[in-house]
């Protein structure tokens, strides 16, 4: 009779563990990246605290008035080489319409926070699913920004020298904005790049136009950047470049939220998919 093989049973009980916890801790990891159901509590907390970080953040970085004026001229010179040098009349032709400036000056100083507060609080409500996803972006987008304000501080259009263009909230008095007047000191008037103001107003807009049912809201999603970017030229409170860098900012924000939950925000689920036993994600309807 042939000799039979026999597994030694200790090397047997080494692997199955070994391959039991490699197993758990990859059902760990993927239920740590898996869409969540939001808590109210904790998003107000987080977004209380994230908004408070940024701005401790952005106004502790210095000022560097002189580098920031050599950098606006730069940036101006670079855009008068392009032939697309076009803030200076967009800021003079809108500042002569009263109502209009007046409009866009208070534009600039809440649709800011309103709108995007707005959207969070319906992703929330409606697309629970997509939430953290979505939100992930706009945090990521915001985090790399401050490392733009750190290392390219920029003055604004409006606070070029000899740029001659008008400040449009020192001179019809708007009420409320840290742009200039008697709270500029509460805010660093040297971080125009890149413009959060595009950034999230973009980010708005896709979340928009990607999820809303709407036909008419998804087209009021793309104008609201268009919008937006008209009324930080018009105010001189940006150079157009300044929104480029917004631009590249929510890029870098959807790579890190894709590459994190491994699809774009939107095509996530839009309901939380349920958990059976162990957590283990079950299948659900978009």
């Amino acid at each position: 009779m042939g000799e039979s093989t026999v597994t030694p049973l200790e090397g047997r009980d080494q692997a199955v563990p070994q391959s039991v916890a490699a197993g758990d801790r990859e059902r760990r990891f993927a239920r740590f990246r898996s869409p969540r159901r939001p808590r109210l509590w904790f998003e107000i907390l987080l977004i209380a605290v994230s908004y408070w970080t940024y701005s401790l953040i952005r106004n502790a970085v210095p000022e560097q008035r002189s580098e920031a004026l050599r950098n606006a001229d730069w940036i101006w010179r670079v855009e008068h080489h392009l032939g697309l040098a076009f803030e200076h009349s967009v800021n003079h032709t809108v500042n002569s319409v009263t109502w209009l400036i007046v409009g866009m000056n208070y534009y600039y100083a809440t649709l800011h926070f309103i709108i995007t507060l707005t959207v969070l609080v319906w992703l929330y409500r409606s697309h629970p699913g997509r939430y953290a996803a979505t939100r992930l972006v706009l945090f990521a987008t915001t985090a790399v920004a401050l490392v733009g304000y750190y290392f390219y501080p920029l003055a604004p259009p409006r606070l070029m020298t000899g740029g001659h263009f008008v400040d449009t909230v020192m001179v019809h008095r708007t009420w409320g904005s840290m742009a200039s007047g008697d709270l500029k000191h509460m805010s660093n008037q040297y971080a125009a790049m890149p413009s959060m103001h595009i950034g999230w107003s973009l980010w708005c807009g896709l979340t928009i136009f990607a999820l809303a049912r709407l036909p008419w809201v998804r087209i009021l999603g793309l104008l609201y950047p268009v919008v937006t970017l008209t009324v930080i030229v018009a105010t001189a409170n940006h150079f157009w470049l300044d929104a480029v860098g917004g631009i590249i900012c929510l890029t870098f924000g959807f790579t890190v939220a894709a590459l994190w939950y491994g699809a774009v925000p939107y095509s996530l689920p839009r309901r939380v998919p349920p958990r059976g036993r162990g957590g283990a994600l079950l299948p659900t309807k978009a």
